[in-house]
């Protein structure tokens, strides 16, 4: 399968339907939660949003915001249900990170839920390392950290 990224920002239509997608899929997964959670990831400013494409359809997004000095937050991951498994989100996580580096970022942070078992396999076998839950995310039994010095 042919991968094609394009960097463009959450005024994207292809990013904000496949956002569309993911919380719809969130929904599910996080049932009576998904409300605490769909407050902090609003798309309205995200001005570094990657859409993935495999014959011109769009298949797969994620996004980085500023979270401190040198550290960007990953944000908004979600790759169609008929394309995962087969590098898509690795793709993505990879496109991500080199902007990240390219904006002169040294790490990038995440969240992500204890019950999404693929996304925490995903992270953690790209280098991330579990670290305490932070900001709004402090407390939150569901909720998993991580960080990586890019």
């Amino acid at each position: 399968m042919y991968l094609v990224s394009d960097r463009t920002t959450s005024k994207s239509t292809d990013f904000q339907s496949l956002v569309q997608n993911l919380d719809a899929y969130l929904t599910v997964v996080n049932g009576e939660s998904h409300s605490f959670f769909n407050q902090y990831n609003q798309i309205n400013h995200l001005k570094n949003c990657i859409v993935v494409y495999a014959n011109n359809e769009p298949i797969g997004c994620g996004a980085l915001k500023i979270f401190e000095n040198e550290i960007m937050e990953i944000k908004r991951m979600y790759v169609k249900e008929n394309y995962r498994g087969k590098g898509v989100a690795k793709f993505i996580l990879a496109a991500l990170e080199q902007w990240a580096k390219e904006m002169g970022n040294k790490a990038c942070v995440l969240e992500t839920s204890k019950t999404m078992l693929d996304a925490v396999s995903l992270y953690k076998n790209f280098g991330y390392l579990r670290i305490p839950n932070y900001g709004q995310y402090i407390g939150v039994e569901v909720s998993i950290c991580f960080k990586k010095i890019i």
